[in-house]
């Protein structure tokens, strides 16, 4: 396995016609209870917004999956996650959403970046599966 292979850096943006604040409130709903797969499906997580707070899939009975643990909480501007995401092999993830007040309207940027043995389906299942989430950000918020 190369270095190319065992990296992997997405950079996403997307305007919202919308508040800052309104669409970080959306961002934090996209990460947790409306969280949804590409094709749709609801995938609903839980988001606990602070440091140290942990970002998971609660399937009931004391079984789950652990994404993330939250790095960075900046309201409205910034929130960063760090950790195996949806890798369930030795990965490491860190997800950074980045808000930019531009006068009643909203500049989300998305950054993912991982390193680890990467399985080419995660690679290239990415890049949609963030765009279906910005995607959803906008929906809601305007």
């Amino acid at each position: 396995m190369n270095q190319a292979d065992m990296t992997l850096d997405l950079e996403q943006h997307i305007e919202v016609n919308a508040p800052i604040e309104e669409v970080f409130d959306g961002v934090v709903k996209q990460f947790s209870e409306r969280s949804t797969r590409p094709d749709g499906e609801a995938m609903p997580l839980t988001l606990e917004l602070r440091p140290g707070g942990r970002w998971f899939r609660d399937l009931g009975d004391g079984t789950g999956h652990l994404w993330g643990n939250v790095q960075v909480v900046k309201q409205p501007n910034l929130l960063e996650i760090s950790g195996p995401l949806f890798m369930s092999y030795p990965a490491i993830n860190h997800v950074q959403v980045r808000l930019q007040d531009e006068g009643g309207r909203t500049r989300v940027t998305l950054r993912h970046r991982a390193l680890g043995m990467i399985e080419p389906d995660h690679r290239s299942g990415v890049t949609s599966g963030w765009e279906n989430y910005l995607n959803n950000i906008k929906r809601h918020c305007e």
